[in-house]
């Protein structure tokens, strides 16, 4: 008898035991628990700056509150980025790439991305379509236009006439007090397609934008790698004039630097830094819901005080930034083709580097 009750007892405490050790229930809207008690993460890799500063530190605490999923970001150049992603295809560390609008059609071509369309990214029915680089394949969240800018004060002060076309970049009375960015850069990437569009040429045929730049180096000191030398020279009057992301014009603006984003008669290019879902992703659910959530209504209101362009139709960007970056219905704005772009940038950056960086300076007095 008396060993029959120590089974008992035995028994009772073990199942104690396993009910003490039992996980609580998780409550609706709640993120799904790691095993060792923390939240779930996901790795978002995209460019530094302002757009990493959107997302670590205004966007990612948010969601996290709501979801209990935690946003760890890499910063990086979106070809940097595109690079990780593809040594890492066979066991991916990256679950969400932001890119520049090339660079989602090349991780498109080279298979890394998986689909991302109003299907299993519900908020891709409000998008503005003009902002999507590449139908289903990338989610666009920061919206912005290519555009010259110039400093009001200087140009005021030297009677300098307003900038209406892309070849009024090419100018001595600038004195090669100029920003422009370096082929290798996005910005001047398109600065070389403006300049193709300007004096007759196309994507299809950039040699006439070509031979504008090399007048457009003869007049300037110098070209810029990236955003981080080019805002620095705005900044302390080094330059004048640049060729910037509407973005980058905007946080100059409300730091107090006189710059006003102008619109030339041909036109600005609209485009997006654009969320993809990386193939083979293991967390592919939290990411979509992620993309989802980037785009929302609500997210776009918080990336817009930033100085980006809503992605989403019929929203407006904050009224601080409309007298240095705002659009009027009238400027016109263009559509790159981003699959010519990634076809052909291999072959104009060779012949921007032979051809139009040593005319640098040799028109300057």
């Amino acid at each position: 008898m008396r060993r029959i009750f120590t089974v008992f007892i035995v028994l009772m405490l073990t199942a104690l035991a396993g009910c003490a050790s039992a996980p609580t229930p998780q409550k609706p809207g709640e993120g799904k628990k790691s095993d060792n008690g923390g939240a779930k993460e996901l790795t978002v890799a995209g460019n530094g700056g302002v757009i990493e500063r959107t997302v670590r530190d205004v966007i990612a605490p948010k969601y996290e509150k709501e979801t209990g999923i935690k946003i760890n970001y890499v910063a990086g150049l979106s070809g940097e980025i595109l690079s990780k992603v593809e040594l890492q295809k066979n066991a991916p560390q990256i679950d969400i790439a932001i890119y520049v609008p090339v660079d989602v059609q090349r991780a498109s071509d080279k298979g890394l991305t998986e689909t991302v369309d109003e299907s299993n990214v519900p908020n891709m029915k409000n998008i503005n379509p003009d902002f999507i680089a590449v139908d289903k394949v990338a989610a666009p969240v920061f919206g912005l236009v290519i555009a010259p800018a110039y400093n009001t004060e200087s140009f005021e002060k030297n009677g300098i006439k307003q900038i209406e076309s892309w070849n009024d970049l090419i100018r001595p009375e600038y004195k090669g007090k100029t920003a422009f960015s370096d082929i290798n850069n996005d910005w001047g990437f398109n600065t070389l397609n403006a300049l193709a569009i300007a004096n007759g040429g196309s994507t299809d045929n950039m040699e006439p934008g070509l031979e504008k730049a090399k007048e457009l180096a003869g007049y300037s000191s110098t070209f810029y790698k990236n955003s981080t030398q080019m805002m620095p020279a705005i900044q302390q009057g080094a330059a004048d004039v640049t060729v910037m992301g509407s973005y980058a014009i905007g946080e100059l603006a409300l730091s107090g630097v006189p710059i006003k984003m102008t619109v030339p008669k041909e036109g600005v290019p609209l485009q997006a830094f654009s969320a993809s879902l990386v193939k083979n992703t293991p967390r592919e659910k939290e990411a979509i819901d992620f993309i989802n959530y980037l785009i929302s209504e609500e997210s776009q209101e918080l990336i817009s005080d930033k100085g980006f362009y809503p992605v989403v139709d019929g929203m407006k960007i904050p009224e601080k930034y409309e007298e240095s970056i705002g659009l009027k219905e009238t400027d016109k704005t263009f559509k790159p083709d981003f699959a010519k772009f990634a076809e052909i940038r291999g072959e104009w950056t060779d012949r921007w580097s032979k051809e139009v960086t040593p005319q640098l300076g040799k028109l300057l007095k």
